[in-house]
């Protein structure tokens, strides 16, 4: 991805090289996305995704310490904040050309471990998220790193289409579609409740999408080999993918990010479009198509 000369976001936090737990990787960082993003989507809060996650740490021998910060790790920063700055150009000329009003910008917070958010406590193995509460990104860098490891998902505009669904989050939020998706969650079933969440997730794909594309054309940001390393990335975090690897079997009545052949749908009719009217998800069938 090519971000030399680009502007930094002025709306992102540095929290890191702050004392705090380490994180314990153990068994792989995915594993416990999984579980903790099940109890979160399927009508818990915040609070209680801290706590899946926690728990899976407990074995793996945490200890204080500090933070220490490598090239990399620098490197990471800048490209989030530059992809920040990113989204908050393109989505604020998205908001006038659709007739949305006003863009306002999440803010993004950059951390180490664990953090304290407007949702709850918020830790590093439950991957990057959005707060609704605060409106703002919470990113640890290393979940990139662990990425490549474990899943073998690497490359800048992969990481960039990471930072960009989490803003299509803040997206759904700004314009009353996360509040929706959220008050019919707690008014139905569970299952009921992952079958919104899975349209909520894919139209976040679909919006990190509308943005690769936009900013291509704002920026001349992508080159070649971007699209598909941003395209196998997808096809590797759909819920089937995650749950084959962590527990040897789907389980689809807990799907709710989706299979990743949606993942990857969604995430292309972005790119090809560039349109946020491609974007509607919630069409009353499922899977969303």
């Amino acid at each position: 991805m090519r971000l030399t000369g680009r502007r930094t976001s002025s709306n992102i936090q540095d929290r890191r090289g702050m004392s705090g737990k380490a994180i314990g990787i153990g068994g792989g960082i995915i594993g416990v996305i999984i579980a903790a993003v099940v109890t979160f989507l399927s009508g818990g809060n915040m609070g209680d995704v801290a706590r899946v996650a926690f728990n899976s740490m407990q074995d793996n021998g945490n200890t204080t310490q500090t933070r220490q910060l490598d090239a990399e790790d620098q490197r990471l920063y800048d490209l989030a904040s530059k992809v920040l700055a990113g989204t908050e150009d393109v989505w604020t000329k998205k908001f006038q050309e659709e007739g949305w009003g006003e863009y306002t910008p999440p803010q993004m917070v950059i951390y180490s471990g664990s953090i304290q958010t407007g949702c709850g406590q918020g830790t590093a193995q439950v991957g990057p998220f959005y707060c609704s509460a605060d409106q703002t990104v919470y990113i640890d860098l290393d979940f990139f790193k662990t990425m490549q490891q474990d899943i073998g998902a690497s490359g800048d505009f992969t990481y960039a289409y990471v930072i960009a669904h989490e803003v299509g989050h803040h997206v759904q939020n700004l314009l009353g579609t996360l509040g929706k998706a959220h008050s019919a969650m707690a008014q139905t079933s569970e299952a009921e409740a992952n079958k919104i969440s899975v349209c909520l997730e894919l139209q976040a794909d679909c919006y990190a999408g509308i943005w690769g594309y936009a900013d291509n054309e704002m920026f001349g940001s992508i080159e070649p080999g971007d699209i598909e390393n941003a395209i196998n990335a997808a096809s590797k975090i759909g819920d089937d993918y995650l749950q084959k690897k962590a527990y040897g079997r789907e389980m689809p009545e807990s799907f709710n990010h989706g299979r990743s052949e949606w993942r990857v749908y969604w995430l292309s009719k972005g790119l090809k479009s560039g349109d946020p009217d491609v974007a509607d998800t919630f069409t009353g069938q499922y899977p969303p198509r």
